[in-house]
């Protein structure tokens, strides 16, 4: 068994950490982002790994930043066979990659070199990929750039959405990371280092590409919308008992149709683009739950041949 420093964040990063408890590996220390305001009150909230580490009883640290020599040489002094990264969302400075025994791993959400940096699953559909993977990587100072370790293929269905892949993702990734800690344990975790072409960036999600323009293409519109589900969530607007309002698109499909950009075609959602036209399955007004297309259009009442922006 090894001793593990487990550094993460989000939802996605907690059943890593679970398997790797669970596998009996001995977890000394987790790191974590310091807990944040939310929620209406805005009181501060210890993020869901945090949370996790301490029904578990393991120690928990959340510094700002790992630059300092006091926090590289607490880092240091844990004796670590190994450190194991999943969404932590701090730099790592080379000390810190180089003081466990056998370095750091981290758990990737591509098939790199596609998609290195902070939103590969969001990117992946968005471009209208097929496949992707997650990976087992040992951290160098590039970005994604080490070697990889262990890779888990998924393929991406056309009515896959950025959230039923990360679901898929944290669960699969965490096995996948179990296993490269067996093999590291056995002396077995062969490193391939990545191919020199094919290197996409998955960068971060801005505000300005949640807004829908149906002057696009149906596709690309289909794979916007899918890959910003249901966070940040792609939106438009529409005009709702004389009032304009903002709408998150969570789902929708593809289906035949020709129109002006933007206009409703059929009382069930159907909607035209730049070219072909899709139909919206899941909304969500400002304020309010998700619903289906059909209970939206009822309270809605939308009119065949409104013009949707």
């Amino acid at each position: 068994m090894l001793r593990v420093i487990f550094m993460g964040t989000p939802d996605f990063s907690v059943p890593t950490l679970m398997e790797i408890v669970g596998q009996g590996h001995e977890v000394v220390a987790v790191y974590s982002q310091p807990p944040r305001p939310a929620g209406r009150g805005m009181e501060e909230r210890k993020s869901p790994v945090h949370a996790k580490a301490e029904l578990l009883g393991l120690p928990v640290f959340t510094p700002t930043s790992l630059k300092s020599s006091e926090e590289q040489e607490k880092f240091a002094a844990l004796n670590a066979d190994v450190a194991v990264v999943v969404a932590y969302g701090l730099l790592l400075p080379k000390p810190i990659l180089q003081a466990p025994d056998h370095g750091c791993l981290n758990l990737h959400g591509s098939l790199l070199p596609r998609w290195r940096g902070a939103a590969p699953i969001q990117r992946a559909i968005m471009a209208g990929d097929q496949e992707t993977g997650v990976e087992v990587m040992r951290m160098e100072e590039g970005l994604d750039s080490g070697p990889v370790c262990m890779i888990e293929r998924i393929a991406i269905s056309e009515t896959m959405t950025a959230g039923d892949l990360h679901d898929q993702m944290m669960v699969l990734g965490a096995d996948l990371m179990v296993r490269a800690l067996a093999a590291l344990s056995r002396g077995a975790l062969a490193d391939q280092e990545q191919e020199t072409e094919g290197v996409t960036y998955a960068q971060k999600i801005e505000k300005a590409e949640s807004r829908i323009d149906f002057s696009n293409s149906a596709t690309d519109i289909h794979n916007q919308i899918r890959g910003l589900s249901p966070f940040p969530g792609a939106w438009c607007e529409m005009e709702i008992k004389g009032k304009k309002q903002r709408v998150k698109i969570l789902r929708c499909e593809l289906v035949q149709g020709t129109g002006e950009a933007g206009s409703l075609l059929a009382d069930d959602m159907t909607i035209a683009c730049g070219t072909g036209a899709i139909r919206l399955l899941e909304l969500q007004r400002s304020g309010k739950g998700v619903m289906k297309a059909q209970d939206f259009q009822r309270g809605a009442a939308l009119s065949v041949g409104e013009t949707i922006v």
